[in-house]
């Protein structure tokens, strides 16, 4: 229940309520004052006013930011976005939002290092925090500070934060021979696919065969990463070289034709290479070798975008990481 209080010839609404920050203003009116504090408490019944920021916790500042997301762009289970989310919410939860410190991050950037991810994964997790803590504010009408913004400096001089830089891993044909027997079916499919296509692991699970063109020899991949348009970005893309027959053999008793899971891959894959003693090879390293290994067989770049989805050709040249040795070839000499 509100306080109505006279000071002076002014009246004084006060509302006190647990874990939310004191709402007062003072009117020249009694009546004023009580319409105001009845309309601000029914506003707090029906969430419109949340806890002030010194008590509301992390966990709920992700999760405002989940349901803001679900009403224009929803968050997938399978999405990288879904993981990063949740692994703030486990290593920063409990914290107070309006609290959180350089310190917190520093701790838990430092915690996530001790997990073996590294500096990009970590910078990236961060960048998603700031996300959060900007959006959420204004979804749930509180001001929560840039700590992300503070912590930069101090994270980057201590190493535990930093840019992807470029990957040179390529896997040896000794290593993807030792993969394909080590992996069984469809998992040993799906790396063969990987580098015929060189598609990220993402779009190829989501393949489905109603998106398959056999007249053609075309699938569609839908909503491809693009950093400009997170939907709608389909693209029909050939199935070159082995892709096609590798297709052709996939049991169609499921929409998808890899029915499988995205994060059970990365954990077949990583069982695998760890069974082989086969070091610091990823996934995603197939999308390098099969983008390679297109340049290598003579295709030109405005070709392999075609395959790879690259819309800016300067950024496919990090993907390409060819081999000296085939510079060797013998070159056809046109007729």
């Amino acid at each position: 229940m509100a306080s109505i209080v006279k000071i002076g010839v002014s009246w004084r609404a006060l509302i006190r309520r647990k874990g939310h920050k004191g709402l007062c203003k003072t009117f020249q009116t009694k009546a004023q004052a009580e319409a105001w504090a009845r309309q601000r408490e029914a506003e707090i019944d029906r969430g419109e006013i949340v806890a002030e920021p010194g008590v509301l916790r992390v966990n709920e500042v992700i999760q405002a930011y989940r349901e803001l997301r679900d009403q224009s762009r929803p968050i997938a289970d399978t999405a990288n976005e879904h993981y990063m989310l949740r692994r703030l919410a486990d290593g920063l939860g409990d914290k107070r939002a309006g609290a959180l410190s350089t310190q917190d991050l520093v701790s838990y950037c430092q915690m996530r290092k001790e997990e073996g991810a590294g500096p990009y994964t970590i910078n990236m997790e961060l960048s998603k925090l700031g996300t959060v803590m900007r959006y959420a504010g204004s979804f749930l009408k509180i001001a929560l500070p840039d700590v992300t913004g503070q912590a930069r400096p101090l994270l980057n001089h201590l190493g535990l934060i930093g840019g992807g830089g470029k990957r040179e891993r390529r896997p040896t044909e000794d290593e993807i021979i030792g993969l394909l027997d080590q992996l069984k079916q469809p998992y040993s499919d799906l790396v063969r696919f990987a580098i015929a296509t060189a598609m990220r692991r993402g779009e190829i699970v989501k393949l489905c065969w109603t998106d398959l063109d056999s007249e053609k020899k075309l699938i569609l991949v839908r909503d491809r990463k693009d950093p400009r348009k997170k939907q709608g970005n389909d693209q029909w893309v050939p199935l070159l070289g082995d892709a096609w027959n590798i297709v052709q053999r996939q049991s169609r008793d499921n929409d998808r034709i890899f029915p499988v899971h995205e994060q059970t891959v990365s954990k077949y894959f990583k069982e695998a290479c760890e069974d082989l003693g086969i070091p610091d090879l990823h996934f995603h390293d197939l999308r390098h070798e099969g983008t390679s290994r297109l340049f290598e067989e003579g295709y030109e770049i405005q070709q392999v975008s075609l395959v790879t989805g690259h819309k800016d050709w300067r950024h496919l040249r990090r993907y390409t990481n060819l081999k000296p040795v085939d510079l060797h070839r013998e070159k056809k000499v046109p007729e």
